[in-house]
């Protein structure tokens, strides 16, 4: 028995153009071998490719139509005086979907992530997404071109386009910052291969360097080094720096904020508190007058470096937050309310 091309793809024998390319479509996204795992997906969509080959060419059409399905055994030609019609398929199903869809693969482009979508349908989604009405079933944006006359070897000529960049924040100390470092990120990436079809996927080492005193924001880019397909140019990567939380500092642009916290016995007598740096150093620093609310202390110089001229550096401000006790004596309230000034 010959193959029934109709059965194949789902259709009616009486099937116009377009409910052909219609069930096309639909068939070969779903046995496509890179979404559909089962065994036998591969030989399925060769079997659609070939069905759609002959379906699809009107001339071919007519004489399987008028010579049955037991013409396409042999698969070739139309001898005179015979009475059977031979087809060969060119053997590359891969072929016939970027032709159709007008890419080498742009399958990948709709099923890149595990999404939903509908098996009957599984254009719809992405359709509506961008703004194709109905879902792209009323027509692939490569196929209406086929259809107004343009040669399918053009179809995707010069419409490559570059994916936006890829970001990622990357948290950095103030140590790292201060001193500059280099950090070593692996990402994980689809290149093609020499085939200029298939893909394969790749581990790759990008070095970051981080120089000193970058403010938080500081974007770090590594041109096309993302995603490589047959229809894009790969995307940049960048990596956006992100101030990671210290126990002792805040930020603020160059300099760095200490909180300080003394007793109201320091606050109002008097004091040395001893302030850390981003060095490891400890700085004592006297506090003679009276810490009123809002006080502040500026240590010149250490702070971060500025990223123009790491050489200098931004100030190291100390701010004072005042322990009030919970409870105070009743002979000792009576001392200070006697000593205090009224005003």
């Amino acid at each position: 028995m010959g193959k029934d091309y109709y059965k194949t793809l789902g259709i009616p024998k009486g099937s116009n153009e377009e409910e052909i390319k219609k069930a096309y479509r639909r068939m070969a996204l779903r046995f496509h071998p890179d979404k559909n795992k089962d065994a036998n997906a591969e030989e399925k969509f060769k079997e659609i490719a070939e069905a759609y080959e002959v379906l699809s060419d009107p001339k071919k059409r007519v004489v399987y139509d008028q010579l049955g399905e037991e013409g396409e055994e042999e698969g070739g030609s139309c001898a005179p005086g015979s009475s059977t019609y031979h087809y060969t398929f060119h053997g590359d199903p891969h072929a016939t979907f970027a032709s159709f869809f007008g890419g080498s693969n742009p399958f990948d482009m709709f099923f890149g992530s595990n999404r939903s979508h509908n098996e009957d349908d599984p254009f719809a989604h992405f359709g509506r997404q961008f703004g194709f009405p109905g879902g792209l079933n009323n027509g692939f944006p490569g196929e209406g071109r086929r259809r107004r006359g343009v040669p399918s070897e053009r179809l995707g000529a010069g419409r490559k386009h570059q994916d936006p960049p890829v970001v990622h924040e990357l948290k950095v100390s103030l140590e790292e910052i201060f001193h500059g470092c280099t950090k070593r990120m692996k990402i994980t990436r689809r290149r093609l291969n020499p085939d200029g079809r298939s893909m394969r996927t790749e581990d790759k080492i990008l070095n970051i360097v981080i120089k000193k005193g970058w403010k938080e924001g500081t974007k770090i880019t590594f041109p096309k080094e993302g995603d490589e397909t047959p229809e894009n140019i790969p995307a940049d990567i960048a990596f956006v720096l992100k101030d990671k939380g210290h126990p002792h500092f805040k930020r603020d642009g160059s300099n760095i904020i200490f909180n300080c916290k003394i007793s109201l016995k320091e606050a109002l007598c008097g004091c040395t508190v001893s302030i850390p740096t981003l060095e490891n150093r400890i700085i004592s620093l006297p506090c003679h007058d009276i810490i009123k609310p809002g006080t502040v202390k500026r240590l010149r110089g250490e702070g971060l470096p500025f990223p123009k001229n790491p050489s200098q550096r931004g100030d190291l401000i100390v701010e004072f937050s005042v322990r009030f006790p919970d409870r105070i004596p009743p002979q000792s309230r009576e001392i200070i309310r006697q000593h205090l000034p009224q005003s």
